[in-house]
């Protein structure tokens, strides 16, 4: 069994269910600073919801595309790889987007949150629905890019989800330690770490992504004699080819195959093939610099902006 496959989702679970749980621990906190702990009971539904809700959304993402894989068996082969390869590119603008815009926003978090809380306190009648929502919007938000890699590689089975599930169970661990416990850790460096992991993860899925495109529109010039010009790329009677991938640029299949340990772990974590084709190679690069030199601007301007805020006397 090749658990390797559950290590990408558990890496994205935990960090976005950490910042889930900094949701649901502050709210719980300011909950009762108010001495408003009777709505903790909403706190946790909205938990139990939000989780239930995205994996609703995991079922009918996968179930949508087995269904429209079988609608014609003749083109399930051209149709499931289709739709891996968009809920990749979905996933991978979900997975950008959220990693530079929650940076940006974590040293306002804990003011919006206490915003959103006291808003929902002062309408004495509906204080529990919105404590409810500000709740059932944060995990559900957080658990969507999960859904989308999941179902971006739904052919993988259940370890993925498997994955989820551990990296959700070690963040709730971690929200326990964080304000249950009043155990120190060092929040900022392991959003930090754990990013440029995600955009490793990110850049990782672009080659996957492109390798669903290729072998779809292989299929699909290969099903009929009118389609086969659609591989602008193909080298005849050989074994290094690719449909729409271009030549081959990488080939490590003798030093560090991608089906066996430890290339299958590299694999599953950053998209390593031991075949990289050169349209794969420029995708990957693209993505890891441009995403990756936003987020460490991202993060130098919060350190940035945090030397500018502390006092003369600190200086």
């Amino acid at each position: 069994m090749n658990f390797s496959t559950a290590l990408p989702t558990f890496v994205i679970t935990l960090r976005e269910g950490v910042e889930a749980a900094l949701v649901v621990g502050i709210v719980l906190a300011l909950l009762r600073k108010a001495k408003q702990s009777r709505l903790n009971s909403w706190v946790y539904a909205g938990v139990v919801v939000g989780i239930i809700v995205s994996a609703l959304i995991g079922f009918l993402f996968t179930g949508i595309i087995k269904f429209l894989g079988s609608i014609n068996p003749q083109y399930t082969s051209v149709v499931e790889p289709t739709l891996e390869g968009v809920f990749s590119v979905l996933a991978i603008f979900m997975l950008s987007w959220m990693l530079i815009w929650m940076t940006k926003q974590a040293r306002f978090m804990k003011a919006q949150v206490e915003g959103a809380v006291n808003e929902a306190l002062t309408q004495n009648s509906n204080a529990g629905w919105g404590v409810f929502s500000l709740i059932l919007v944060a995990v559900i938000r957080e658990g969507f890019e999960t859904v989308l890699f999941v179902a971006a590689n739904f052919q993988q089975g259940l370890l993925p989800s498997l994955g989820a599930l551990g990296g959700l169970a070690v963040a709730a661990g971690i929200g326990v330690l964080l304000f249950k416990w009043g155990v120190k850790i060092n929040i900022r460096q392991f959003f930090q770490v754990m990013g440029i992991l995600l955009i490793l993860i990110v850049s990782g899925l672009v080659v996957s992504s492109l390798q669903h495109f290729d072998e779809a529109m292989a299929n699909l010039a290969l099903s009929s004699r009118s389609s086969e010009n659609l591989c602008f790329y193909y080298q005849h009677f050989t074994r290094i080819h690719s449909c729409i991938l271009g030549p081959m640029v990488w080939n490590t299949t003798s030093i560090l195959p991608d089906e066996k340990f430890p290339g299958i772990v590299i694999k599953s974590l950053f998209g390593y093939r031991d075949k990289i084709y050169v349209v794969q190679a420029f995708g990957y690069f693209i993505l890891l610099l441009s995403i990756g030199g936003l987020y460490f601007r991202s993060i130098m301007g919060g350190n940035n902006q945090k030397q500018k805020n502390v006092p003369i006397a600190q200086k």
